[in-house]
């Protein structure tokens, strides 16, 4: 099973990764180049849902033929991230409904004292076999249950204020 929750297990629901940044990933400024942010999040979250919840995104996909496909992009660049610079990425589920998810990401300093970046991933929830939408599967719903962040009302909530409210967690 892609998921198979532990009834006496707690799920932490904002997992951190520490990462370096790579010489290759960056711009002549050596800072991260603005594509690159994608490619340390999505890897970031893979890692952190298959070692602390252990999900499978190739397994559901496998056994439900089913996926999530990128449908919107929100992102902010707040300070550039460095190259050889050690930062933390931060990824949670702050919303989800019968199709939709919504992942916050967002990028510190080592030190989680000053915010490099924010990005919102609205994906939908589709039948791969024929690419179109479909309600999530009652698994799925689970899965999402047990992990979203509860304390977000995402339906009220605006990017740049947001943003606002990270940084004033960080102490930024």
């Amino acid at each position: 099973m892609f998921f198979d929750p532990q009834l006496d297990k707690i799920y932490p629901k904002e997992p951190e990764s520490r990462v370096i940044i790579r010489f290759q990933d960056c711009d002549p400024l050596n800072h991260l180049n603005n594509s690159k942010y994608f490619d340390y999040y999505f890897n970031a979250r893979e890692d952190q849902v298959a070692t602390l919840y252990d999900f499978s995104f190739g397994r559901m996909f496998t056994e439900t033929q089913t996926s999530w496909v990128v449908y919107q992009h929100q992102i902010s660049y707040v300070r550039p991230a460095q190259v050889s610079e050690w930062v933390r990425i931060v990824s949670r589920l702050i919303y989800f409904d019968q199709d939709t998810i919504v992942t916050e990401y967002y990028m510190t300093s080592d030190d989680r004292q000053e915010l490099k970046n924010v990005l919102w991933v609205t994906s939908k929830f589709i039948d791969v076999g024929s690419g179109k939408r479909r309600p999530h599967l009652p698994s799925v719903m689970n899965y999402l249950q047990t992990i979203c962040l509860q304390d977000v009302d995402f339906k009220k909530m605006v990017f740049n204020e947001r943003i606002r409210e990270i940084k004033k967690s960080l102490g930024a």
